[in-house]
């Protein structure tokens, strides 16, 4: 089965980071760097996975109403928020929003993968990752 994730960030080079290690495991990747642009994108078609910046360019939260978007139009998405500057009150929006993870972007990439494989999604670093049910839980090793 084929995925698709949505990755909304503003900085280019995590854009494009993030990008290559879903590509090389033959996810279909969509790109956005605006809040414009990713609510284009989810009004086009649902996603498996969405992972946003918290904060996008100038709109502190850009990635909050990207999230409440995705919360309509891609219902079923698991949607890992992504934040250069952790602070309590963005992530409990952001889990609030629908979230189930929120990570600071400065972790290691292996650690988004590690996420997205939990929930089917594969990555350069998970090519086998676990087909899961509706509640996360693998059903295939």
């Amino acid at each position: 089965m084929s995925r698709s994730i949505l990755i909304v960030e503003d900085a280019p080079s995590m854009r494009e980071s993030l990008a290559a290690l879903f590509e090389a495991g033959g996810t279909r990747v969509i790109r956005a760097a605006t809040l414009d642009e990713a609510k284009q994108a989810l009004a086009t078609e649902p996603y498996d996975l969405i992972l946003t910046g918290i904060r996008l360019g100038t709109t502190r939260n850009g990635g909050l109403q990207v999230m409440a978007a995705a919360s309509l139009l891609s219902p079923d998405a698991v949607i890992i928020a992504l934040t250069a500057l952790p602070d309590p009150d963005g992530r409990l929006a952001a889990m609030r929003l629908g979230a189930a993870y929120v990570v600071e972007q400065l972790v290691d990439l292996s650690v988004v993968a590690a996420l997205a494989s939990k929930h089917g999604v594969p990555s350069a670093l998970f090519p086998r990752a676990a087909t899961c049910d509706a509640e996360g839980v693998a059903l295939t090793p």
